[in-house]
């Protein structure tokens, strides 16, 4: 059977349970502690009747006797019990009761059991008269019972009324819990919305603050995975239509010479294509990279420069374009490895296929004390300024250029930049005339 853990439901037993055994523990203490006062009280009194009792002048001993003969005079109190003594041992009084107590008297309180029950006895000596008063405990004890027991009437009240004030307090108190399980409940599937952080106490509203960025973070993972669909069917359409009419050729050649061409050709196309989905799929990794949050590590930008001239060498010679590392600084950052291999090698890699044949894309990773910033320079015809902004945008090529591509490498470099907290920038080489694109990056924290 399964249980539940009702934080709600702990709470509250706990908190009654502890105020219930509280309330008997308080009751315990005050109804002894009650009882003992009673005590005291009751010993006082018959201690001052005692001492109120004292004579100077003693009665006379044929007085006592008749007294003694004579019996009581009506109905007595057996509760409280007085007697006197002469010092030769006569007594000389005795309170009107049918209660026979021995005659004797220890000095100070004692306790005796007489007439089927026990009494206790206070006595006091002077040099004329002993003194004695008796009370039946039975008859104490129901008396200071009954004012223990008024002392257990508040606690009898306030009980249940902290029992409601508990109940009410914890109930209020866990309301905006139940009113942010309820905001959750009625949700769409696809309702990634923050959730209301409003009057929430201090416990809760950080879980809740964490649950809104993870909605944010898989929010915008099912942006980019619904971009990367729509981009992906806007853009395969017509590398693929042209696939159909390049492979219609092909069927319809009849020389050599025209097969050769349509080959050629589909060649090319299925080049092309592969390259765009390739592309397509960097795009996707990057940003599904972005919104999981994947961890960074010291990454040495001198070395990777390195790596990234011996991948595309062969490239650039394919093309006698002259690709080298013109300066190196030794200087590492905080970022993604395999992230930041993508930016730089897409960013030669452009380079080297828009310039010309023959000439020059140089690389240089440079530092000072706040930055480090990686450019990759070329004698290409680079890119008016006006169009420097837009050439980021996804799919976006810049009007009469010859080389083909997809006009997503761009796009890949700015997100990946932007993730890595780097600045991006286009000018003009002044030194090769071609294009010059800088991306800063802040340095790596000391440990």
């Amino acid at each position: 059977m399964k249980v539940t853990h009702s934080l709600r439901g702990r709470l509250l037993w706990f908190l009654l349970a502890a105020i219930t055994l509280a309330a008997l523990a308080q009751a315990s203490i005050a109804y002894r502690t009650a009882l003992d006062d009673a005590d005291q009280i009751f010993d006082y009194h018959m201690q001052q009747m005692a001492l109120s009792l004292r004579s100077s002048t003693p009665l006379s001993n044929t007085e006592a006797r008749e007294r003694a003969e004579s019996g009581p005079a009506g109905p007595g109190n057996d509760d409280l019990v007085v007697q006197m003594w002469s010092p030769d041992g006569v007594q000389v009084f005795h309170s009107v009761s049918r209660a026979r107590l021995p005659q004797r008297a220890v000095l100070g309180f004692s306790n005796v059991k007489a007439n089927g029950t026990t009494y206790r006895l206070f006595s006091i000596q002077t040099n004329n008269q002993t003194v004695q008063v008796a009370q039946d405990l039975a008859v104490r004890r129901n008396m200071a019972g009954n004012l223990a027991l008024r002392t257990l009437g508040p606690i009898a009240v306030m009980m249940p009324i902290l029992m409601l004030v508990v109940w009410w307090v914890v109930s209020g108190s866990l309301e905006p819990v139940a009113r942010v399980q309820s905001q959750v409940a009625r949700r769409q599937a696809d309702d990634l919305s923050p959730v209301s952080e409003a009057g929430l106490p201090d416990e809760v509203r950080p879980l809740v603050h964490e649950l809104n960025l993870l909605f944010g973070r898989v929010r915008t993972a099912f942006d980019a995975q619904q971009h990367f669909v729509a981009d992906a069917a806007h853009e395969l359409r017509t590398p693929l239509a042209a696939l159909r009419l390049q492979a219609q050729s092909l069927d319809r050649a009849v020389d050599p010479e025209a097969r050769k061409v349509a080959v050629g050709r589909l060649t090319a196309g299925i080049d092309r294509a592969t390259r765009l989905v390739e592309q397509l799929l960097v795009l996707a990794r990057q940003e599904a990279s972005a919104a999981n949050g994947a961890a960074t590590r010291p990454v040495d930008l001198a070395e990777l420069a390195r790596r990234t001239v011996g991948d595309l060498v062969g490239l650039a010679q394919a093309k006698e374009v002259d690709l080298g590392l013109q300066h190196a600084d030794p200087v590492s950052i905080d970022g993604q490895p395999d992230a930041l291999h993508i930016l730089l090698r897409n960013l030669v890699e452009n380079a080297v296929k828009y310039t010309p044949q023959g000439g020059t894309v140089d690389i240089a990773v440079r530092a000072d004390k706040e930055r480090a910033t990686i450019s990759v320079e070329d004698s290409g015809p680079g890119i008016p300024p006006e169009e420097r902004e837009r050439v980021f945008d996804r799919f976006y090529r810049v009007a009469g250029s010859e080389a083909a591509g997809s006009g997503l490498g761009l796009a890949i470099i700015k997100a990946i930049a932007d993730r890595h907290g780097a600045t991006l920038t286009l000018d003009k080489s002044e030194r090769l005339g071609g294009l010059a694109a800088n991306v800063s990056f802040p340095l790596a924290k000391a440990v």
